[in-house]
């Protein structure tokens, strides 16, 4: 009798209930919360899905976190993770974008880097608020690539700069900014454009020859790399995924890149991102302060995306939307997507997504540059 009530009692104390904290619990109606807005709004599921249920299951179970230590062996979301500091996963985010993206609105309208670049605005911002805060420079870096709405980069960026305490933080807010795009930005775009602004319809773009598309990304990859080596590893992945789908050649890899490999990276980063936000770790004053800071950067961002194209629109005697500004933050292709649905609303005739994917491409390549800025002044390869 006696072996059979403690049996009972090891098994009663092994369950969850007498292990977790309020915090646990709080976490877990946080993730249940994601999973709500993932399958039954559809915001970005394919990122929430999996970041809400690492986060599920690292707060109802711990150990899977658990780090490798004196030969015993880690929690299996732990060696997930170190793919995230290591930076292979983000990068193959980028090979697969690279293989999923058609440039070709880029290289039509090269005007478009502009509006990628005043979209870093947010980024900048962030970091000089980040400061402001009291986080160091290079969490303050890490920190404000949120701004980017570019959650590989704030992966990498973080990991390189040695900022993994704030890696889980910086990614779910990332992700989390990423998937709201179509929240956060029409407000924003609505109160710094007029009606009259929304309606402008923009001419056809030309056509680009295959040739320009496979020279793009060889001459960009060069171009960046030569001034900025450290951003190879992301623009050089997302410009060997571009090649795969303009060359014609490798039909193969560009469907492995954009489909198979794609999803499983994605199920990786996004399960072990999830799987960060322990209720330990998660529920710290500088982790609202990194949630705060991100929404504020994603703002500016937006804004100076918005506000850089009514300069090119007076400029351009009113050929150009301000709205496709918006898309220079780097949520490929939803921020595009956006521009496309605030433009229709004001005139259901009005046609920007291809016009906007010019300025959102140029903000994947300007975050990832923006990455290699900081790197480089703070002396990391």
């Amino acid at each position: 009798m006696t072996y059979v009530i403690d049996t009972m009692s090891n098994l009663v104390h092994q369950s969850a209930f007498f292990n977790l904290t309020w915090g646990n619990y709080l976490m877990v109606a946080v993730a249940c919360f994601f999973l709500y807005l993932a399958i039954k709004k559809e915001y970005e599921p394919l990122l929430l899905v999996p970041i809400a249920f690492g986060m599920l299951l690292v707060n109802l179970y711990p150990d899977i976190m658990k780090v490798a230590s004196d030969g015993e062996v880690g929690g299996l979301l732990h060696y997930f993770y170190l793919l995230d500091e290591w930076s292979i996963l983000p990068s193959l985010i980028f090979l697969g974008v690279g293989a999923m993206t058609d440039f070709g609105p880029l290289i039509a309208n090269p005007m478009s880097f502009l509006l990628g670049a005043a979209a870093q605005l947010g980024i900048f911002a962030a970091y000089l608020m980040a400061m402001a805060m009291g986080f160091n420079d290079k969490a303050a870096a890490a920190i404000s690539i949120i701004g980017g709405a570019d959650g590989p980069t704030s992966i990498f960026l973080a990991g390189k700069l040695g900022q993994t305490e704030y890696m889980g933080p910086i990614a779910v807010a990332a992700y989390s900014y990423m998937s709201l795009v179509p929240i956060i930005q029409p407000p924003i775009m609505k109160a710094l454009t007029t009606e009259e602004e929304r309606k402008i319809k923009m001419a056809q773009l030309r056509p680009v020859s295959k040739l320009e598309k496979i020279l793009f990304p060889i001459i960009i990859t060069i171009v960046v790399v030569l001034i900025l080596p450290s951003t190879a590893p992301l623009v050089g992945m997302l410009m060997l995924g571009n090649l795969f789908r303009e060359c014609g050649v490798v039909k193969q890899l560009t469907e492995t890149a954009s489909n198979a490999l794609m999803y499983i990276v994605v199920i990786i980063l996004g399960t072990s991102v999830g799987a960060t936000t322990s209720a330990e770790a998660f529920l710290k004053l500088d982790t609202l302060k990194i949630v705060a800071l991100g929404l504020i950067a994603f703002a500016f961002g937006t804004a100076g995306g918005v506000l850089f194209g009514k300069l090119m629109c007076k400029l351009s005697g009113g050929k150009i939307n301000p709205l496709i500004g918006s898309a220079g933050v780097s949520a490929v292709p939803m921020a595009a997507r956006v521009s496309q649905k605030v433009g229709a609303q004001a005139d259901p005739t009005n046609f920007l997504l291809m016009h906007a994917m010019g300025p959102n491409v140029a903000g994947v390549i300007g975050t990832a540059v923006a990455a290699g800025t900081f790197m480089a002044m703070f002396g990391v390869k």
